[in-house]
C-alpha cells in the first residue's frame, strides 16, 4: 500500500460542532486526502471497524478501543477525544424501587445496553470508587452484543432474554436501575437507524444521584477523571505505510476545534452540544475538548483503571503503549 497526497482515505466520525468542517467537506493532508462517510448512529460504526476493519480512520469508543487492542485487532488510536461527558445523571431508578442509595443498588439488577459500554465502565468505576458499591453484588443484564466478540464477561452479567430489552424490562420492574440515553434504555437493539425511543418516563424514572452537578465536581476535584468516550483510531496497516499521517490528522482534528471553541465565548449560540461544553468549561477550564496525552493523562489512566478493574483488560497499559507515538502532544 502506498499514501500519497492523493491516496483517499476514508473516515466515520460523529457530526460535532469541532469536526463539521472535517466531516463535511473531507480534508487534504500532505500524505493522504481524507473522505467522509456518513454512519448514524456512530456507534454502529464502531462495530464495523472493529469487527470489519471497514474505514481507514474511525471513530471509536475508548473501552470498545482498549478491548479492541488487547484482542490483537489492528488500529492505533491518536490522542485525539472526541466526546466527554460526565455521568452522574445517567443513573436511573424505576419508580417504587424502594432505593434511595447507591449502595442500594447491591443486589439488584441494572438495565445497560453492553458490558463494555464505555457510559457504563465509567458509571460503575463512579459507583465503586465514589459511593463503595460492591460492584460484584450487583446483576447487569445486557441486551445487545459487545462490539469485541472474544470479551469475556464476569459472572454477574446475564444476557436479557430474546425478544426483550432493557427498557421493557425496566418499565415492567424486572430491572430496578439502568442507565439511560444510548448506553441503556433510550433505545432498543444494536445501535442502528431510529433505535433511539423515549424512555425513563414510563416507570416514572428517577435519579439514583440527588444533586449531580455537586457530586460530578467533587468527584473531578478528587480524582481528574474528565470521561473520555470516543477516540479516533486508524488502521495499524495506513499507519505502518505512513506513520506521519498520525500527526497530520492530530493537527487537523486540533485546527477543525478553533471555531468551536469560539462559540463556547458566544453566549447567543445555544445550539445544546455548545451548552453542554459551555457548561463542562466551567469545571475542567477553557479547552473542554483537550487533545494529547499529558493534558488528559489523569483521564485516561483512569479509564484503562476503571477498564482492568471490571475484566475487561488482563492487564493494565500505560498510556503511551495505547496511542501513536507521532501524535502525542
Amino acid at each position: 500500500m502506498t499514501t500519497t497526497g492523493n491516496t483517499p482515505l476514508t473516515m466515520a466520525v460523529a457530526k460535532y460542532p469541532y469536526t463539521e468542517q472535517i466531516r463535511d467537506n473531507g480534508i487534504q493532508l500532505p500524505s493522504a486526502r481524507i473522505e467522509p462517510v456518513d454512519v448514524t448512529p456512530i456507534i454502529a460504526a464502531f462495530r464495523r471497524m472493529i469487527r470489519d476493519l471497514e474505514f481507514d480512520v474511525c471513530e471509536v469508543a475508548i473501552t470498545t478501543y482498549l478491548s479492541a487492542r488487547e484482542a490483537g485487532i489492528p488500529i492505533t488510536a491518536l490522542p485525539v477525544f472526541l466526546n466527554r461527558k460526565f455521568h452522574h445523571r445517567d443513573i436511573v431508578c424505576r419508580g417504587g424501587s424502594g432505593i434511595t442509595s447507591p449502595k442500594d443498588i447491591e443486589g439488584r439488577r441494572v438495565g445497560i445496553r453492553a458490558y463494555s459500554v464505555t457510559t457504563s465502565v465509567w458509571v460503575r468505576g463512579i459507583l465503586s470508587d465514589q459511593f463503595g458499591v460492591d460492584l460484584s453484588k450487583v446483576t447487569w443484564v445486557v441486551d445487545d452484543e459487545e462490539h469485541v466478540k472474544s470479551l469475556r464477561l464476569p459472572g454477574n452479567v446475564v444476557h436479557a432474554p430474546q425478544g426483550t430489552s432493557v427498557a421493557a424490562m425496566f418499565a415492567d420492574g424486572e430491572v430496578d436501575v439502568a442507565l439511560s440515553g444510548r448506553a441503556g434504555i433510550g433505545r432498543t437493539g444494536p445501535p442502528s437507524a431510529g433505535w433511539e425511543q423515549p424512555a425513563d418516563a414510563s416507570a416514572e424514572a428517577y435519579q439514583l444521584l440527588a444533586d449531580p452537578d455537586r457530586l460530578q465536581s467533587e468527584w473531578y476535584e478528587e480524582t481528574g477523571y474528565y470521561p473520555i468516550h470516543g477516540v479516533l483510531t486508524v488502521k495499524a496497516e495506513v499507519l505502518r505505510h505512513k506513520p506521519g499521517l498520525a500527526r497530520e490528522l492530530f493537527d487537523a482534528f486540533a485546527e477543525a476545534k478553533r471555531p468551536f471553541l469560539a462559540r463556547l465565548d458566544d453566549r447567543a449560540d445555544t445550539t445544546s452540544e455548545i451548552a453542554r461544553y459551555r457548561e463542562q468549561r466551567k469545571l475542567v477550564g477553557n479547552d473542554p475538548l483537550p487533545f494529547g496525552i499529558e493534558a488528559n493523562r489523569r483521564s485516561i489512566d483512569g479509564i484503562i483503571r476503571y477498564t482492568h478493574e471490571q475484566g475487561l483488560l488482563s492487564r493494565r497499559p500505560q498510556a503511551e503503549e495505547v496511542f501513536a507515538l507521532d501524535a502525542l502532544c
